[in-house]
């Protein structure tokens, strides 16, 4: 069984930022991809970026937090971060890892952000 856990959300003003972290209970480099996604009350969960486990490390994000947000990963440390700036208060959600392996993933408790207006 595999662990995520998340942390870095809070409270933060529009226009603030925060770095959330993912730690895995393993090597990240077990996984195909690591991703956060966020949902907030009464909305499906979203995609907000991904970064893959190859060399490169190539990434993706949502049109939504493109130019603002930052994921990025520390192999030595099993730890995948995810870098907010310019925060707005629709970016309020709670904010979830996940681990993407070939026949499973992995899901974390969350974190929760909240930006004020």
């Amino acid at each position: 069984q595999v662990q995520l856990v998340e942390s870095g959300g809070g409270l933060v003003q529009a226009g603030g930022s925060l770095r959330l972290s993912c730690a895995a209970s393993r090597s990240t480099l077990n996984f195909d991809a690591i991703g956060w996604y966020r949902q907030a009350p009464g909305m499906a969960r979203e995609l907000v970026a991904t970064i893959s486990s190859s060399s490169g490390g190539s990434t993706s994000y949502a049109d939504s937090v493109m130019g603002r947000f930052t994921i990025s990963r520390d192999n030595a440390k099993n730890t995948v971060y995810l870098q907010m700036n310019s925060l707005k208060p629709e970016d309020t959600a709670r904010y979830y890892c996940n681990a993407r392996a070939i026949l499973t993933s992995y899901w974390g408790q969350g974190t929760q952000v909240t930006v004020s207006s």
